[in-house]
């Protein structure tokens, strides 16, 4: 019997803004509790909200790159309900009217595409952090009013691969747009996961799983569920499925029963009067879409389909988009592409990693490459020429030409050549009986031979071409 798992995703991320989306409090990850408030934040009487229309806009930018269908009217919704980190009482988000319906964001699964259906986008305001002790629990209010976009997918996932490609995708996305740095560690992006198992095309029991602080425990968590309602249904007790909210515990790999979840909450939504409603043009909505650059996952079918890069030199180039950036920089003034990915994946990105820069701070711009890698393709310079020129130029910071010398270029004059290799060969003949007779690794001896002769310039490819042509 095939048992198919079926899962859908709650994200919420919040922006990078410079302040915060109902307040002048300013937005700033802080270690140090309650500096970054302001009297709204903490909903004192007489406070007001007034919307950061940098929030909107880039709340705006990511709809639309999730090809979401916008709003005429942007409106606010009052979520109301009680807990200690809601100093409001309410939530100020978005039920009617949210920024985006009704669109998709395509991902790569293990070299097949997968269409993952997004069902609403909307802006909010995130509430207050909580830390609990034995006997006490202690508020931050610097998380208080942060901006957020919530994103909910339909139930069209079906494997912890594809959430993880989603994921992903999606946290390159708000990269690339410019939305927030997404950054699980600082709880950036925080992630519900529904799940449900059936045996049929019916939905089962959907189970949530509460606040997954990474991408891989998301991936352990759906695994470890899925397995679990597996199971239950393999032993004929499919009501102890029950519909209820669960976490997900790491040191034993298990989900774990929080609460039960009969029905749906009534948070009696109603309009936010405090904020008017506000008409959205197309004009606006045309602005936005200029900003938005080639997202990822495209980059990434460009860079296998076109310059036929592997999947993982693909993957290194799109995890940044200031990396990806630079490669798109190197194609477009001439350098070849599978030249320029492996500059860029083996030598570029060794020196960002070991000296913790960008690669906006990096020396060599596409053009100083550009210098080494012409030289490269002309056989004016050996590869290994070119490693100590890129050393050298890192190590000067000066271009590139100018440790090119007509002392240090590579020696690729086949006639030059051929006349080295026939004295090595008339001077050898030993050797060249013993390779002859089936002792093929001579063929290295004789390679060294030239390279010592030429003082390590010799052209390897025509050196060996021509020691080919008088030994075989």
């Amino acid at each position: 019997m095939e048992y198919i798992p079926t899962i859908g995703l709650e994200l919420h991320c919040e922006m990078n803004t410079s302040s915060k989306v109902f307040s002048a409090g300013k937005n700033e990850y802080n270690e140090i509790p309650n500096v970054n408030i302001a009297p709204l934040d903490m909903a004192f009487p007489g406070t007001l909200p007034v919307l950061n229309k940098e929030a909107l806009r880039k709340a705006f930018r990511m709809s639309l790159a999730l090809n979401c269908q916008t709003p005429d009217i942007l409106l606010f919704d009052r979520k109301n309900y009680y807990y200690p980190d809601l100093p409001k009482g309410y939530q100020i988000t978005q039920m009617k009217k949210p920024v985006g319906i009704n669109g998709y964001l395509d991902i790569d699964v293990e070299g097949k595409e997968e269409r993952v259906l997004i069902h609403d986008i909307h802006l909010e305001e995130d509430t207050a952090s909580q830390d609990h002790y034995d006997d006490y629990s202690v508020l931050d209010y610097n998380r208080s009013g942060v901006p957020l976009v919530e994103i909910v997918t339909e139930p069209c996932l079906h494997s912890s691969a594809s959430v993880i490609s989603y994921l992903e995708t999606l946290r390159n996305t708000f990269k690339y747009c410019d939305i927030s740095d997404a950054d699980t560690k600082l709880g950036q992006i925080r992630c519900d996961v529904n799940i449900s198992v059936s045996t049929d095309e019916k939905l089962g029991t959907k189970v949530e799983i509460k606040n997954i602080n990474s991408f891989a425990n998301v991936a352990k968590a759906i695994d470890s569920e899925v397995n679990r309602q597996i199971n239950l249904l393999k032993q004929n007790k499919k009501e102890k499925i029950i519909q209820e909210t669960r976490r997900y515990n790491e040191e034993s790999n298990q989900t774990i029963s929080m609460r039960s979840k009969v029905d749906a909450i009534d948070y009696k939504y109603f309009v936010e009067a405090n904020i008017p409603k506000m008409q959205i043009s197309k004009e606006y909505l045309d602005e936005i879409k200029k900003e938005i650059p080639v997202l990822p996952y495209y980059r990434y079918k460009k860079y296998i389909q076109d310059y036929q890069l592997t999947e993982k030199e693909a993957n290194q180039l799109i995890k940044d988009k200031n990396i990806s950036d630079y490669y798109e920089k190197c194609i477009e003034i001439g350098i070849n592409p599978k030249l320029a990915v492996n500059w860029i994946c083996v030598n570029i990105l060794t020196i960002l990693n070991k000296e913790d820069i960008s690669i906006k701070e990096f020396y060599l711009t596409p053009n100083l490459l550009k210098q080494i890698t012409d030289k490269l393709e002309d056989n004016t310079i050996s590869s290994k020429q070119a490693k100590e020129i890129f050393n050298k130029s890192l190590e000067n910071k000066k271009e590139p030409k100018e440790f090119i010398s007509t002392e240090n270029t590579q020696l690729s004059d086949e006639s030059k050549l051929r006349e080295i290799v026939e004295n090595i060969i008339n001077n050898n003949q030993a050797q060249v009986a013993d390779y002859k007779n089936g002792h093929d690794n001579l063929f290295k001896y004789f390679v060294g031979q030239v390279m010592k002769e030429t003082k390590g310039k010799a052209n390897p490819v025509i050196t060996n071409q021509l020691l080919k042509e008088y030994l075989d």
